[in-house]
């Protein structure tokens, strides 16, 4: 091992034992299953606005977008970060407040499936139940997405077994989170979105530098065709350009949808002290998003600029693009390499800052809304958190199973869960918050059929091609939202309690 691995790996270390001491400090604010869980919505504006968007933003940032950008150019890695953009803004604005209100006002639900069951009275329990089953569908294996994304980092980085490396990973996510609960994923979100933010920073100042200046990038992305534009993609292969069909672009702007449906950003909605907060959180989380993807697509041109200049060689795996610019900058000296090592953090701490927050979502659906509410199991006091650790445990083992084979894709597994929540849920959560004639019929024929959509659209209508070949969640979103309205408006309206509480959410 080099000099520059080993102050690379001390770097690393460092960070993963800070993590832990996250973990060892918030363990002994859970009295509760409410302060596990919720943090006892004791969030501050600051620290909710970017716990959501680092686990929003998953490893995808740091090696998917700027992937993207360095091999087609603008319009694919564009468009799709204004569709995220544009949902999170939109989240922000017009769904976080009343969640947190309406969270509050209905049984004071500390997780999504109870909410949509308070919301709707729902003494059958299907509505929790389905729910919590989908989350658990959909998130284990995102989970192990992530899990396999750090494997697969060190397993590149430093030469190790991917297996040994994945599950080293795997073990510090689940201490600090197992132990510190929500508070610990989110102020862990927190030191994480900081570290990525320097990592962006670092990596894009240094490839400018390498690649000859500013007019030298923007001089070879100009002179790729299509590489600039957002109608047309440049084809690495040819070196010519084609066509981005509007229904392309449509399809990218559907990842905005998604955000209306993940239980792992809700949550920091509902969490958050005080609802008047909320607007200075949704300033710094857009902010946030909107600079440090335009940075990451950067990456990806700059990136091609240095190859341009022979400062890198033409990457086999653009995804490796920082991995590779984080590896030329540990060449400059021992203070380089530490830096260097903060970059390769930024880029676990991208993934981490995802999974902790899913392992804990996908723990509650589990141990609060199966086993306790549905399944009625008298766990109450200090109890309740040691059966909440426990299925964070069992959750874990499962994700770390199915993790097991390093040439799984990430991306087809984030993008297929991401699709999941975005149709189950967002519409569910949207009609729930807005629409005051909606009820739990509705709510279940459109989590029923936005999750069915997903898989039927995916594995069977995309495969038609053509204009079929869209991303499963925009069909997916609008055949749940036409479910809700028709089975809410052919079956009997809400009580009038329920209708009560929704005019006093709306009327505050």
């Amino acid at each position: 091992m080099t000099t520059a691995q080993l102050i690379i790996c001390l770097a690393i270390a460092v960070y993963l034992i800070a993590m832990l001491g996250v973990g060892v400090w918030f363990a002994k604010k859970n009295n509760s299953v409410d302060d596990f869980y919720l943090g006892g919505r004791k969030l501050g504006p600051f620290v909710t606005a970017m716990s959501a968007e680092a686990s929003d933003m998953s490893s995808w940032l740091l090696m998917g977008l700027p992937g993207v950008a360095y091999l087609s150019g603008l319009a694919e890695a564009s468009w799709t970060a204004i569709g995220l953009a544009v949902g999170t803004y939109l989240n922000w604005l017009i769904v976080a407040k009343r969640l947190r209100r309406y969270t509050h006002k209905a049984n004071n639900s500390i997780t999504l499936p109870a909410f949509f069951e308070n919301r709707y009275r729902d003494k059958s329990h299907a509505l929790m139940a389905i729910s919590a089953i989908m989350i658990v569908i959909f998130f284990v294996p995102y989970t192990a997405s992530g899990f396999s994304a750090c494997g697969k980092l060190f397993a590149s980085l430093f030469g190790t077994s991917y297996m040994t490396a994945m599950l080293i990973s795997a073990a510090v996510i689940v201490i600090y989170t197992v132990m510190g609960g929500f508070l610990a994923a989110s102020f862990t979100d927190l030191i994480q979105s900081i570290i990525m933010t320097v990592a962006l920073i670092v990596v894009l100042s240094f490839g400018v530098a390498q690649a000859g200046g500013l007019d030298a990038v923007m001089d070879n992305a100009q002179s790729l065709a299509g590489y600039l534009s957002l109608t047309q993609t440049h084809d690495a292969v040819t070196g010519g350009a084609s066509s981005y069909s509007l229904l392309t672009i449509c399809s990218l702007l559907a990842w905005g949808l998604g955000y209306f449906g993940m239980p792992h950003i809700l949550l920091r909605f509902m969490a958050i002290e005080e609802e008047k907060k909320l607007a200075l959180s949704r300033r710094v989380a857009t902010v946030w998003v909107v600079i440090s993807m335009g940075v990451a697509i950067f990456i990806g041109v700059v990136g091609n600029g240095m190859t341009k200049a022979g400062a890198m060689e033409q990457l086999a795996d653009s995804e490796t693009i920082i991995v590779q610019i984080a590896s030329l900058i540990s060449h400059y000296g021992v203070f380089a390499a530490l830096i260097a090592g903060v970059i390769l953090a930024g880029i676990l701490a991208a993934t981490m800052s995802t999974a902790d927050s899913q392992m804990l979502a996908a723990s509650s659906s589990v141990s609060q809304n199966l086993l306790v509410e549905f399944f009625h199991l008298k766990i109450t006091g200090r109890k309740s958190v040691v059966v909440a650790r426990s299925t964070m445990v069992v959750i874990a083992l499962v994700a770390a199973f199915l993790a097991r084979d390093p040439n799984s894709s990430v991306f087809r597994v984030v993008s297929f869960a991401w699709a999941g929540f975005g149709a189950a849920f967002g519409p569910v959560v949207l009609f729930g918050l807005f629409w005051r004639r909606s009820n739990k019929w509705g709510a279940l024929a459109g989590m029923v059929v936005g999750g069915a959509m997903v898989f039927i659209w995916k594995y069977g209508i995309a495969t038609l091609g053509g204009a079929f070949a869209i991303y499963e969640l925009l069909p997916a979103f609008i055949a749940a939202s036409i479910a809700i309205v028709v089975v809410s408006l052919l079956t009997e309206k809400p009580s009038g309690e329920i209708e009560r509480i929704f005019d006093e959410v709306r009327g505050v």
